[in-house]
């Protein structure tokens, strides 16, 4: 899994959660974004993690930190875009900040599926449920990205629609892709053993 950049999305407002950074909250005594990078980082080559504020803290974990280059909280492709101008690796692999039950086989799993077709990104699925910022993507994908973002779009499910990607089923693992959006689902997380 050396050719693969791990890319945590912590670059939104939080704004479901009140407009606290969602990546640095405290769960059981840990930030968000420890549980994230405990699953992620034994599975890739490199990790990065995509910031847009507090970003004296995220440096603080001991791994580089990349800003959006759009303003404004552009959503999760700008962060993906920022992203692949800084890895230096062929493949991509995001998750948000906000899903600390990531499989131990995410990235292993992705990769099979990207490497058995001919696609450009390989993206999880639950269910009847598209899990769109849990993808792997060929960091080649930056020009077309970049344009698609420069037009205005910022719709992860539009800019799928113009590339060949394969849906990896997840379904064994469907609360592995559980994130914690709203207080609710923080109290929640709390009180699971």
């Amino acid at each position: 899994m050396t050719d693969i950049t791990g890319l945590v999305l912590a670059g939104g407002q939080g704004r479901r959660m009140g407009g606290v950074d969602k990546g640095l909250t405290l769960q059981r005594g840990r930030r968000m974004i420890d549980w994230v990078l405990e699953r992620l980082a034994p599975q890739v080559g490199a990790v990065l993690i995509n910031a847009n504020q507090n970003l004296d803290q995220y440096r603080s974990l001991g791994y580089p930190v990349v800003t959006d280059e759009i303003a404004g909280f552009a959503g999760p492709l700008a962060g993906l875009q920022a992203g692949m101008r800084a890895a230096r690796t062929a493949l991509v692999l995001t998750c948000p900040c906000d899903s600390p039950f990531l499989p131990s086989d995410l990235a292993a799993r992705l990769l099979a599926a990207l490497d058995r077709q001919p696609a450009d990104l390989a993206v999880v699925r639950t269910g009847a449920w598209q899990q769109p910022v849990f993808t792997l993507a060929r960091a080649a994908l930056l020009p077309q990205l970049t344009t698609y973002l420069e037009k205005g779009g910022r719709k992860v499910d539009a800019w799928y629609k113009a590339l060949n990607i394969v849906e990896v089923t997840f379904d064994d693992e469907e609360a592995a892709f559980s994130n914690i959006n709203t207080p609710e689902d923080l109290k929640a997380f709390e009180s699971t053993a």
